[in-house]
């Protein structure tokens, strides 16, 4: 097979690929210097979509109608968008090994590609319950949700059980997601989680209690305290039921897992320089090694406000990281510079009717002002992190587009407070001050 040349190349085929090539277009591309390499079989995705639209029993969402850029309110690139660009959209491929010394990336089909930059976009994937030798964790019946294959298969299984029981495995992001549109679906929903409460990363157990109300009186039952050890499987082989720590045994013909994500960044071990997982990179998503940039998930990176390294596995962070990474290589060509990468990290949340906002550093003390009382309809409430007299975090559930760029600038802006006395009994109108 003939060894194919790209200036620029992607590797990986999510949101973060699919915004470079929007990047790379408005900046200048000609026809044939850009490619795509993805093991999906299909065009870049917000993939947000797949724990929430996608699995609506009504009105769900399908593509083409959450291909990126939609999700930041941008054009939605379709497959035609690419060919029109000149962009070769390189589909169900794997690549097995990259040799950033020869600048080669090598297929499984044993197809080579040389690049003169390359970007790695290849994100993360989830950790299954098999790498830690839990018993029977690939019995039929049991997901995992990160790409739209996945999530295909999860309808399917909804549509086939109407009416039977189903068993989240975590209490994170993808839990509470799935609980809630499970729910929806009309399935008999338990969530089973080692910690204390739920979004234990995010949430105190203050603002963790509300999302736990709401869902108990949503029918979704929760146990905490306890992991799952074991599943037990029908003679065909389809997961039956789930053994906890804790000696219970709960049934499920439905098993959905959430228990974390790990960046996959195996293909470039011991050529580019790594901590806490994450591939190191500068403000401008360089790496080590020269024309080689991370961004997304795989990348750790200076986090400015806050004068430390860091990784982040969101959406956002995703779509802005590409975009400084291609805004800087076109730059660079030039011989010209752009700012250094300033991000707020920022994480969202919509299940049920519910829908919150995060934006800073979750640190220090925490005041958590409104009612939060889960048997409120349309409760609104929030919390403000301060370390060192400042406003560093800012959270709030059901807050308007106004409120949420009021808390999002505080958390920016990081504010001196007089007292945690006074920060409460402002509470929301606090940000608007600011």
């Amino acid at each position: 097979m003939a060894e194919r040349y790209y200036k620029y190349l992607v590797l990986g085929g999510g949101v973060s690929a699919g915004y470079a090539a929007r990047e790379f277009a408005k900046l200048g591309l000609q026809p044939g210097e850009l490619a795509i390499i993805s093991k999906e079989s299909v065009a870049p995705y917000e993939r947000p979509a797949l724990s929430k639209g996608y699995l609506f029993p009504e009105g769900a969402a399908r593509l083409p109608g959450f291909h990126v850029c939609v999700g930041s309110g941008g054009e939605r690139l379709l497959p035609e968008w690419y060919k029109e660009k000149g962009i070769d959209l390189i589909l169900d491929t794997e690549v097995v090994k990259a040799d950033l010394s020869s600048k080669t990336l090598t297929t499984a089909a044993a197809a080579t590609f040389k690049y003169g930059t390359l970007v790695i976009a290849t994100g993360s994937t989830f950790i299954k319950l098999s790498d830690f030798g839990v018993q029977g964790a690939d019995a039929k019946g049991i997901f995992y949700l990160r790409e739209i294959h996945e999530a295909a298969a999860l309808v399917d299984a909804i549509k086939a059980k109407k009416g039977s029981t189903a068993v989240i495995v975590g209490g994170g992001y993808i839990g509470l997601e799935l609980a809630a549109v499970l729910t929806l679906n009309e399935l008999n929903v338990t969530m089973v989680y080692p910690e204390p409460w739920c979004m234990p990363r995010l949430f105190t157990s203050g603002i963790a209690s509300f999302y736990e109300g709401y869902y108990e009186a949503k029918h979704v039952k929760i146990i905490k305290g306890t992991v799952a050890t074991g599943f037990e499987a029908d003679e065909h082989g389809h997961v039956k039921s789930v053994k906890l720590k804790d000696g219970q045994q709960l049934d499920a013909d439905i098993v959905v897992v959430g228990v974390g994500a790990r960046p996959l960044t195996g293909l470039f071990k011991g050529q580019l320089e790594e901590e806490k997982g994450g591939i190191v990179v500068d403000s401008f998503f360089k790496t080590s090694v020269p024309d080689v940039y991370a961004v997304g998930d795989t990348a750790n990176f200076p986090l400015k406000l806050y004068n430390e390294i860091r990784r982040v596995e969101h959406v956002d962070h995703a779509r802005k990281s590409a975009i400084q990474a291609v805004q800087a290589i076109k730059a660079a060509e030039e011989g010209k510079t752009i700012d250094e990468y300033d991000y707020l990290p920022y994480f969202y949340s919509r299940a049920f009717d519910l829908s919150w906002q995060f934006y800073g550093d979750n640190v220090g003390e925490t005041v958590v002002f409104g009612d939060n009382n889960p048997s409120i309809p349309n409760a609104k409430f929030g919390a403000y992190w301060i370390k060192d007299k400042k406003v560093v975090g800012a959270f709030l559930e059901n807050g308007s587009p106004d409120e949420n760029k009021a808390i999002a600038k505080v958390a920016r802006v990081q504010p001196v407070v007089e007292s945690n006395e006074k920060l409460l009994v402002e509470g929301l109108d606090f940000a608007f001050t600011v």
